[in-house]
C-alpha cells in the first residue's frame, strides 16, 4: 500500500526496522503468485500452503520481539523496584522525583511497543485483505481461525497482549507510591474506582483500549453514528491538539442540540393530520407537513457541514435562531388560519438542522480516548429524542387562550420547542467554548516524538477487529497497482471530496448497496411514523394520546435492541448475517402490514409495525457499521463526509415517503395504507437482491 508503506516507514523506531511486518516483500509475493497462477505454473493449494508458512514467519518474528521487549521492561521496572525500596528506608525527595520520572520513561517506552503492535497489526490486516481481493479465495477467515484457534497460537499474543497488562499495572502501582499521599496507606488495588491521575498511564490505557477489538455496545453505537475515521497513520501531535481543543460542556451542548432537534421533528408526528385539517387540508397532507423540514434538511446539511470547516459556535447559534423562529412560525399557523405559515414554519425548522456540526464536533474535537463513548452519546440522544418527541405530544392535552394566540394540542408542540430553543441559544451562548482551529493549536517539540507519537493510534483500524476480513472492492489504498514503497502517492490521492459527485466516485459497489439499504429503511421508517396518525385514525378511531403512546413505545425500543445487538447478537454472527436477516425480516414486517384481510386489526398493524421498526433498527446500526469500515478513508474529513452522505441518503429517503403519503392521499384513505407500503416493499426486495448478489461477488 502506497500511503500505508510510506507511513509505516515514516514511524518505524530505527532500531526496531527488522522486526516490522514486511510489507513490500509480501505485497510482491502476491502479485508474483497472480502472475504464476494465471500461467498455470503453480497450483492454489501451493499458493496458500507458502503464503500461510510466510505469515507465520512474520508474526513468529513480531511476537517474538514483542515478548524480548517486554522482558526488558520487566527487567528495567525491577531495577527501579530495588531503588523504590531503598527509598522507603532513606526519603530523598530529589530522587524520588527522579524515579517517578524514570517510571514515566519506561511508560512511554511501553507506548513505543503498543505503537509496534498496532502498526504490525494493521500491515497483517491489510495485507490479507490484498490476498483475498486478489484471488477471491477467503484465506483471511481460514488463517485467523486456524491460528487463533490453536493451543500455542503466537497470534494470540497480539490479540491478548496479557503481558503488557502486567507491565501497565507494575508502572501504575509505583507512580501511586511514589505521589504524595499525604500519610494514606492505601493502594491503587484498594481504590480501583480512583485510577491514578497521570498523562503516561493515561495514554499507555488508551492505546490498550484501542488494541481490545472486542464487538461491544459502546463499539456498536458508535459504528451507528457513523463519525468516520481516517484511515492513515495519525500524526505524532494529534491527540495532544484533540486535548487543546475538547471542552467538555461544549460537547454536552452539541448533544443536547441533537436531542431537541430529535424531539422538534416528532413531537408533531401525532398532532400533524389534526393540524392539517383545521386549517382547511386534507389529513394526508400531513406527509408534505412532516416532509417540509426533511426537504430543507437536504440542503441545511450541505451549508452546515460546510460552516463547520470554519466553525462550530456560529452555525449552532444560527441553528438555534432558525429553529425558534420556524416553531414560532408553525405556532402561529393556527390563529392566521394558513396551511402556508405552517409549511415555511417547517422548512425554517429544516433549515436549522445542525446534525452535520454535531457529528463534525465529535469527529475533529473530540479525544480518541472518548470519541467512542462521544459517538455512543450521540445516538443515545438520537434515540431519547426520538422517543421523548411522541410522548411530549401526548401530554399536551389542552386548550386555551391568552390574548388572541390559542394553545392547543396543534400549537403548543410548536410552542414548546420555541421555547425550548430560546433557553437552550441562551445557554449556549454562556457556555460554549469555539475550538481553536487545527493550525492555531500550537504543536508539540519534536523531541517529544518518541514518547507521544506511539499514543496516537490508527482507530478506525483498530475499532474493527484485528484481522477483518475484506468484504468489500473498497477503494484500496494500495490497490492493484504494485508501486514501489519508496514512490510517493500523489498529495490529491489522498484529499477529502471536494464535491458530491467527487464524493460519489469514491463510493465501492458495496458501498453503493449500503447507502440504498440506508435508504430503504428510512424509507420504510417513515412510512409507519409519518401516517400512523392518519391509518389508525381511519382503522382504529385513535385519539392524539394513543398515537403518541404507540409511536413512544417504538422510540423506546431503540436503545434496548442496539444493547441487544452490541453485546450480544454481534458477537455470535457475521455483520453481513445480521443485515441480510435484518432485511428479510424487514421485508416481513411491510408483507404483515398489507391490509389483505377484513377486519384490519390493532393486532395486526401493531405487532407488523413493532417487527418492521426493530429489524429496521437493527440493520440501520449494522449497515453504518460496515459503512463505517468500507467507506474510503477520504470521505472521513471535509465538506462532503461519509457522515452526509448517509445523512442526504436518509434525508431524501424521509422527502420521498412523506411525498408518497401526500401523493397516496388523493386517492382516499382507504388505499393510504397498501399503496405507501408497495414502494417499501420494491425497495426493500431491491436491497436484499442487491445484498446478495453484492457480497457473493465479493466472496
Amino acid at each position: 500500500m502506497v500511503a500505508f508503506g510510506k507511513k509505516l516507514k515514516e514511524r518505524q523506531v530505527q532500531e526496531w526496522q527488522g522486526y516490522y511486518i514486511n510489507y513490500k516483500l509480501m505485497k510482491k509475493k502476491v502479485k508474483h503468485y497472480s502472475q504464476q497462477i494465471k500461467v498455470g505454473a503453480i497450483d492454489r493449494r501451493h499458493v496458500l500452503k507458502d503464503f500461510s508458512r510466510m505469515l507465520d514467519n512474520q508474526i513468529e518474528t513480531i511476537v517474538l520481539f514483542l515478548l524480548e521487549q517486554q522482558g526488558l521492561l520487566a527487567s528495567r521496572i525491577a531495577k527501579l523496584g530495588e531503588q523504590h525500596e531503598a527509598l522507603q528506608q532513606q526519603p530523598d525527595l530529589s530522587k524520588i522525583s527522579e524515579l517517578r520520572e524514570a517510571y514515566r520513561q519506561v511508560g512511554r517506552d511501553l507506548l513505543k511497543l503498543l505503537f509496534f503492535v498496532e502498526v504490525n497489526a494493521i500491515g497483517l490486516r491489510k495485507i490479507l485483505k490484498k490476498f483475498d481481493k486478489r484471488f477471491g479465495y477467503r484465506f483471511t477467515d481460514y488463517y485467523v481461525k486456524t491460528r487463533a484457534n490453536h493451543p500455542y497460537s503466537q497470534l494470540q499474543q497480539v490479540f491478548k497482549h496479557v503481558g503488557i497488562g502486567a507491565v501497565v499495572g507494575a508502572i501504575s502501582r509505583n507512580l501511586h507510591e511514589l505521589q504524595d499521599r499525604q500519610g494514606s496507606y492505601l493502594s491503587i488495588y484498594d481504590q480501583p474506582a480512583l485510577p491514578l491521575q497521570d498523562p503516561v498511564i493515561d495514554s499507555v490505557k488508551a492505546a490498550v483500549d484501542r488494541l481490545t477489538n472486542s464487538t461491544n455496545f459502546l463499539n456498536f453505537l458508535g459504528q451507528h453514528a457513523l463519525i468516520l475515521q481516517d484511515d492513515m497513520l495519525p500524526a505524532p501531535v494529534e491527540e495532544e491538539v484533540d486535548d487543546q481543543r475538547y471542552h467538555f460542556m461544549s460537547l454536552v451542548l452539541n448533544l443536547v442540540n441533537t436531542f431537541l432537534y430529535m424531539v422538534n421533528t416528532y413531537i408533531i408526528v401525532p398532532t400533524a393530520d389534526d393540524y392539517s385539517m383545521s386549517l382547511g387540508a386534507a389529513a394526508t397532507v400531513c406527509g408534505v407537513v412532516i416532509g417540509a423540514m426533511a426537504v430543507a434538511q437536504v440542503f441545511s446539511s450541505v451549508y452546515f457541514s460546510a460552516w463547520s470547516n470554519r466553525s462550530y459556535f456560529k452555525p449552532l447559534v444560527f441553528s438555534s435562531i432558525v429553529l425558534f423562529a420556524g416553531n414560532t412560525l408553525y405556532a402561529l399557523a393556527y390563529d392566521l388560519n394558513s396551511i402556508w405559515v405552517l409549511l415555511i414554519g417547517r422548512l425554517f425548522c429544516g433549515l436549522g438542522s445542525a446534525r452535520a456540526v454535531n457529528r463534525r464536533y465529535i469527529s475533529d474535537c473530540v479525544p480518541l480516548k472518548i470519541r467512542m463513548q462521544a459517538s455512543a452519546a450521540f445516538v443515545s440522544a438520537s434515540a431519547l429524542g426520538m422517543a421523548c418527541g411522541p410522548a411530549l405530544a401526548g401530554l399536551l392535552q389542552t386548550n386555551f387562550k391568552i390574548y388572541k394566540l390559542t394553545f392547543n394540542q396543534d400549537t403548543l408542540p410548536g410552542w414548546v420547542m420555541a421555547i425550548a430553543w430560546l433557553l437552550y441559544l441562551i445557554w449556549l451562548c454562556i457556555s460554549f467554548k469555539e475550538p481553536a482551529r487545527e493550525d492555531e493549536v500550537n504543536p508539540v517539540q519534536e523531541g517529544s516524538n518518541s514518547g507521544t507519537a506511539v499514543n496516537d493510534a490508527l482507530e478506525k483500524g483498530l475499532q474493527q477487529p484485528l484481522l477483518i476480513s475484506a468484504e468489500d472492492k473498497n477503494e484500496d489504498e494500495d490497490g492493484d497497482q504494485d508501486i514501489d514503497e519508496s514512490e510517493e502517492a500523489p498529495e490529491e490521492s489522498r484529499q477529502p471530496a471536494t464535491s458530491i459527485r467527487s464524493a460519489y466516485r469514491l463510493l465501492t459497489p458495496s458501498v453503493k448497496v449500503q447507502l440504498l439499504i440506508y435508504f430503504m429503511l428510512k424509507y420504510a421508517m417513515e412510512i409507519l411514523l409519518s401516517e400512523s396518525s392518519v391509518v389508525t385514525t381511519y382503522y382504529f378511531s385513535w385519539n392524539t394520546s394513543k398515537v403518541a403512546i404507540f409511536l413512544a413505545c417504538l422510540g423506546l425500543t431503540v436503545l434496548p435492541v442496539n444493547i441487544l445487538v452490541g453485546s450480544y447478537i454481534s458477537n455470535m454472527f457475521e455483520d453481513r448475517q445480521i443485515l441480510l436477516a435484518s432485511e428479510i425480516v424487514v421485508c416481513i414486517g411491510i408483507v404483515m402490514s398489507f391490509h389483505m384481510f377484513n377486519p384490519y386489526s390493532v393486532i395486526q398493524y401493531v405487532s407488523s409495525g413493532l417487527i418492521m421498526f426493530v429489524s429496521a433498527e437493527v440493520l440501520e446500526g449494522v449497515n453504518l457499521s460496515l459503512l463505517s469500515r468500507v467507506m474510503s478513508s477520504r470521505l472521513s474529513r471535509g465538506t462532503y463526509n461519509g457522515g452526509l452522505l448517509s445523512t442526504e441518503a436518509g434525508t431524501l429517503a424521509r422527502v420521498v415517503a412523506d411525498a408518497t403519503i401526500t401523493l397516496a392521499g388523493y386517492l382516499g384513505e382507504s388505499r393510504l395504507l397498501n399503496i405507501t407500503l408497495l414502494p417499501s416493499l420494491v425497495i426493500c426486495i431491491t436491497s436484499i437482491i442487491a445484498t446478495c448478489y453484492t457480497y457473493n461477488s465479493l466472496y
